[in-house]
């Protein structure tokens, strides 16, 4: 009976897991249907079906649109997978994928970019430019925080370290938003709000690939992840390397923050409320079903609330951060008052 129940329980996980596939593939398409410009169901799959057409619907869907789309299905998909990672870790609930200062060191670079004069004898920065900078800002933390790991014992050090690093780099923010024009200071305050508005094609393909490699990289962690669940000492007595997987952890999570914040900006809540959800759709913490599920919530998220980002005060585009806590947060303190899973 016990282990009829079992395979009940499995099966009805990949059966959700299956579910929130189709649950993404419907926002997707509202992302490309719904806008400050409606295009009906048929003329949407006839764009689709024909790429080649060159009318004004086609080309909107083909060049706005449709990477706007994809890259938040994938940046939620990582920032999901990120936050997830870090939970595990850390074994803290409340841990977010910044939690580590890559968002921090990304809002420093471009704001040493954008309010520093960094770029002299410009009007205005390139996009090209402010992505080449928050990723150079993410990467230098991400660097200083791998060697951390590799040289601290426990989690908790780490994650001290971490905070540190992102209160110094937020103090640097904060002394060049001081010193800076007000015009320069708006456009570096957007930034910071989070947005895939005016994605292309070639930043799509750079965030895709990169975001499904790590992904996968973050899978075949599921052994020693469900090891670390029953603590460290557990972990170790099955054998698993603790300063390799920390490394390799903190590498992976980091990475994933990056390539988000480098390209989109900072956007909160989903790296921390996705894993929260899944959880507790699927009933249990066994990675092997929650990190495809969290993935997929967190592209779920992303793009729903990029949709009503965009159409609940059109023209005006709100924050997506604000939109995702907004919608949210009430979303996760209501499943939480009905279900308790643990980590």
């Amino acid at each position: 009976m016990a282990n009829g129940g079992q395979k009940t329980a499995v099966s009805w996980r990949r059966w959700v897991i299956v579910a929130l596939a189709g649950l993404l593939l419907v926002f997707l398409a509202l992302n490309l249907a719904l806008g400050s410009v409606r295009v009906p169901w048929r003329e949407l799959a006839a764009v689709l079906a024909s790429r080649g057409d060159a009318g004004a619907a086609a080309r909107m869907l083909w060049e706005i649109r449709f990477p706007r789309a994809l890259a938040g299905a994938f940046g939620g998909a990582s920032l999901a997978a990120s936050g997830l990672l870090l939970q595990i870790f850390f074994r803290n609930p409340i841990v977010d994928p910044f939690i580590l200062g890559i968002s921090s060191g990304a809002t420093l670079a471009v704001g040493a970019v954008l309010l520093a004069g960094v770029v002299v004898g410009r009007t205005a920065v390139s996009p090209y430019l402010m992505n080449l900078a928050a990723l150079a800002g993410a990467a230098m933390v991400l660097v200083l925080v791998v060697a951390v790991a590799g040289r601290v014992r426990n989690a908790v050090t780490l994650l001290l370290v971490g905070l540190m690093i992102g209160y110094l780099c937020s103090a640097g923010s904060s002394i060049l938003v001081a010193v800076a024009e007000k015009e320069k200071v708006h456009a570096f305050v957007l930034w910071t709000l989070g947005s895939f508005s005016g994605f292309t094609w070639d930043e799509v393909t750079i965030v895709a690939p990169c975001a499904s490699g790590l992904i996968g990289g973050v899978y075949l962690l599921c052994k020693p992840l469900n090891a670390l669940l029953m603590g460290e000492d557990y972990a170790r007595s099955l054998g698993v390397n603790l300063r390799a997987v920390r490394v390799v952890l903190v590498l992976l999570a980091s990475s994933l923050a990056a390539i988000v914040t480098a390209f989109a900006g900072p956007v909160g809540f989903v790296g921390l409320a996705a894993p929260h959800l899944a959880r507790l759709l699927l009933g249990t913490a066994d990675n092997r079903h929650l990190i495809p599920a969290a993935t997929l919530v967190g592209g779920v998220i992303t793009s729903g609330c990029d949709l009503v980002a965009r159409l609940i005060l059109s023209p005006v585009e709100l924050p997506l951060s604000a939109v995702t806590a907004l919608f949210g947060a009430p979303l996760v303190i209501s499943f939480l008052r009905r279900r308790r899973v643990g980590m």
